[in-house]
């Protein structure tokens, strides 16, 4: 990714060179399939005498303007800055030039749906991608109106920030939509969408009485799946809560929500113009689980409207601010606003277990990261600045009060809407409106790394009444950090067969020693569970009692989020190697069929998986990855026909399907000569016992073919490249490898679907001999292909099977060899390294060593 960097001081310097008023970009996008012509205009005030640069990058630059003086594209451009020299005090700048589009889900992507022919296009800018359509200046601060003219085809439809236009009529077939001005807002929020989408449309009032036009948009041969009236209705529920939690009304005037192929993350927040990926169109039957994580992502980005968009990071050291507020207002909103009460269950079980996991990497970092340049935000779009970021939030509303966080959240808003801020100007609203100081609580949570680990000590009498309880608190020798945590103590008693709360206690933690007074004096009950609720972030570990109970009646649960912190606490001592991987096993198999949260239910298989892969003792793993098949067989022939639980454990057993039985099994599954009453197989579904079969040698190349014919559709395709790179073969490896590593012809999707296809192995020695190689190109790799393309091929093809000392050895070697040029590139093999460090921990502690 050579010359694509921008540095923190590079962007305040120039921030303090100029200030922005408006861009006109006129767009041709009827000149192929390579390029498409970019013109823009740019007016801008500047430091009388200064020099600086505009980001560009470009295929060519065939003109430079400046304040009506030609300037030399030769001597000025490098296909990524454009050099401006002797600046005016009120400038105008023109350049013409060509943009590329690209298949890597970074700039303004193209893709062709292979059902109708048709070209696709969509921006994902975020974070440094907006000049990879026009010239700009690219960083959040520089704010300023954006006026889009775009020539396309006259059957496409195109949509960007501001409402669209009637078209114009323009040459061969063409037509040029003129767009309104957007308001103030940051590059990389602004936004393009143009094809031949179809769209649902409808309306709602907004706080202030405005009419809000609402849109959700999707591929032509997609639309008879979309369930538009779900997205609107989680719409008019967020706008309704929103507007009502932050005390302003929508910022912009029209909200569409549009749904795009190959998109690489789950959605972005363009101002007005959302993209989601097109998972969250559900072609097939969708577990649960997804259901309510798109419900989750569509108020996460209607958040990012205020916190984001309206008011924006100065840079990105606070990118954590706006994805943590998004995060925990989306849950919030979600668990208050929808039919979705028990979402903290769902973010306690997916995005807390995240958070703890990237805060116990070698590269865990604060939560207010030093970011010197853009590749360290790329690398930062992580578990501390998403899940740690929303559960410290979380933590915050509870040590300030809600109603006074929410009071300070208003008045950042009315003070600075349009602009752009730092932490400290949200803390001080925060102070103001709860009376309380933050700045030490700022320190210890925001500017220091790692997670607390709480533990109960307690006494009891001969009459099992408390004597004696405190919380112990300690922290890693690396982080040594003690916080202070507001959090609540449950007491949990077995009431008629059910575990029940009957004592609650809330209190400040701080300290490594807290004692707990107002329990003293009660009888012990069968289960005492630290931070009950969920308010603080910390890992909680149980007394030999509740353990006891825990493992006896861990299904007994009346209520879900109990539950998931004992699952949690069950979780990190496998993971931290200090409990066994069987147990884990054990306890999964053992209760999951009466897990009553979906979210739950997907997150303990893959944790299932993970075990069974890397944490069990190798004599043992092969065998009982056998045995957890066949019970997962077993939970799914069981489990109440047509539910969720019959098709999580339906799908989970296809994944690990091994033996010749249960290959058998999958095979009758599959051609209907077994069928699960109520278990419909439908596309995906199909396609997932496809590849079952493909990777236990049961079917190849000649059945892929068939499906793919079967469905030939762009989730098709997708499917049949995973298949293909699953085939059992050094030959079917090579050609996955080989195309991902050396080839350059794969988008984003294709490639992230050959990766997994080339690591769906049952006997990781098929794959062994592919290390080597990876770390002869990993470097190269790195230096040639964009982030996004370079990172899928960092992580996803690093030897994480090869669970050994001489993997560990080869990627120290690796490191070694670094320099000090590729901090991003040296995180991520440190990741990856640390997943090999703590699987050897932990087949160890399996082992009872």
């Amino acid at each position: 990714m050579p010359g694509l960097n921008l540095t923190r001081e590079e962007a305040r310097e120039r921030a303090g060179l100029v200030s922005v008023d408006a861009y006109s970009v006129e767009l041709d996008l009827t000149r192929g399939d390579r390029v498409f012509g970019s013109t823009t205009t740019v007016r801008f005030a500047a430091r009388e005498g200064a020099s600086t640069f505009i980001d560009a990058v470009t295929d060519a630059v065939h003109s430079i303007t400046l304040n009506d003086v030609e300037l030399d594209p030769a001597e000025l451009s490098d296909g990524v800055r454009i050099q401006l020299p002797a600046l005016a005090a009120e400038n105008e700048l023109r350049i013409v030039a060509d943009g590329l589009y690209t298949n890597t889900g970074e700039g303004l992507h193209r893709f062709v749906d292979p059902v109708d022919d048709e070209v696709y296009l969509y921006t994902q800018f975020e974070v440094p991608d907006s000049r990879r359509m026009f010239a700009v200046f690219e960083q959040p601060d520089l704010k300023a109106t954006f006026q889009f003219t775009v020539t396309a085809p006259s059957h496409w439809d195109v949509v960007s920030n501001s409402p669209t236009p009637e078209p114009e009529a323009a040459a061969d077939g063409a037509s040029t939509w003129r767009f309104e001005p957007t308001l103030r807002m940051s590059s990389y929020v602004t936004a393009l969408i143009a094809g031949p989408y179809r769209a649902v449309r409808s309306e709602l009032t907004s706080s202030d009485g405005r009419t809000i036009p609402l849109g959700v948009f999707a591929r032509a041969s997609l639309m008879e799946h979309l369930d538009a009236e779900n997205i609107f209705e989680l719409t008019r529920r967020g706008f309704e809560f929103f507007e009502a939690q932050f005390g302003t009304p929508y910022p912009f005037p029209k909200y569409d929500q549009l749904f795009v192929p190959e998109f690489n993350a789950g959605a972005m927040e363009n101002a007005g113009a959302v993209t989601f990926l097109e998972n969250y169109v559900f072609r097939s039957r969708p577990t649960d689980a997804m259901v309510e994580r798109r419900a989750i992502t569509v108020l996460h980005e209607l958040a990012h409207m205020w916190f984001g968009d309206l008011v924006t990071m100065r840079w990105w050291n606070d990118l954590w601010l706006n994805e943590s507020f998004a995060e925990f207002m989306s849950t919030l909103a979600a668990a208050e606003n929808t039919e979705f009460t028990h979402s903290w269950t769902t973010f306690a079980s997916m995005e807390k277990s995240w958070a703890y996991r990237q805060d116990q990497l070698p590269t865990t970092h604060p939560i207010v990261a030093e970011i010197r340049d853009l590749e360290d935000v790329q690398v930062n779009f992580d578990g501390i600045t998403y899940a740690k970021g929303a559960s410290v939030l979380r933590q915050l509303v509870a040590w300030v009060g809600q109603e006074q966080f929410m009071a300070g959240v208003r008045a950042y808003f009315g003070k600075h809407a349009f602009g752009n801020t730092e932490l400290a100007d949200l803390m001080t609203e925060l102070e103001d409106a709860s009376g309380r100081e933050l700045t030490e609580w700022s320190r210890l949570w925001l500017e220091t790394a790692g997670v607390n680990k709480l533990v109960p000590r307690l006494e009891t009498d001969d009459d099992g009444v408390l004597a004696s309880f405190s919380i112990e608190q300690s922290a890693p020798a690396e982080h040594p950090t003690i916080r202070p945590h507001r959090l609540a103590v449950g007491f949990y008693d077995l009431v008629d067969g059910e575990l029940v709360r009957t004592h609650r206690e809330e209190l400040d933690v701080a300290g490594e020693s807290t004692p707990v007074p107002g329990l003293v004096g009660r009888r012990r009950p069968d289960l005492i569970l630290l931070n009950d609720d969920d308010l603080a972030y910390a890992k909680i570990r149980l007394d030999e009692v509740s353990q006891a109970t825990a493992l006896r009646h861990l299904k007994d649960f009346r209520e879900s989020l109990p539950r998931t912190l004992v699952w949690g606490a069950a979780w990190d001592a496998a993971r931290d190697g200090e409990t066994r991987g069987r147990d884990f096993v054990e306890l999964v198999l053992n209760n999951i069929a009466e897990e009553s949260d979906s979210s739950v239910v997907l997150v303990l298989l893959r944790q299932l998986g993970t075990v069974l892969d890397y944490y069990l003792d190798p004599d043992h793993a092969p065998a009982a990855s056998v045995e957890a098949a066949d019970r997962l067989w077993a939970l799914a022939r069981a489990a109440a026909p047509g539910s969720d639980h019959q098709l999580q454990l339906a799908k989970a057993f296809a994944l690990r399907s091994r033996s010749a039985d249960q290959l058998d099994a999958v095979a009758a599954l599959l051609s209907g000569e077994t069928p699960l009453a109520g278990l419909e197989i439908d596309a995906d579904l199909r396609w997932e016992l496809l590849t079952a079969l493909v990777a236990g040698a049961r079917a190849g190349t000649a059945e892929i073919d068939a499906e793919l014919k079967r469905d030939d559709t762009a989730n098709g395709a997708l499917n049949a490249a995973l298949a293909r790179a699953a085939v059992p073969t050094p030959e079917a490896k090579r050609t996955a490898f080989d195309a991902v590593v050396h080839g350059r012809e794969l988008s984003n999707t294709h490639q992230r679907q050959a990766i997994a296809g080339f690591n769906r192995v049952h006997d990781a020695a098929l794959i062994a001999g592919f290390a080597d190689e990876y770390f002869a190109s990993a470097g190269k790799v790195w230096e040639e292909r964009s982030y996004e393309i370079a990172q899928q091929i960092v992580v996803g093809l690093y030897p994480a099977a090869q669970v050994s000392e001489s993997t560990l050895e080869a990627t120290d070697a690796f490191l070694g060899r670094l320099d000090d040029d590729s901090a991003a590139l040296r995180r991520l093999m440190l990741e990856n390294r640390d997943a090999v460090a703590r699987a050897l921990r932990a087949r160890r502690a399996d082992r009872g060593e």
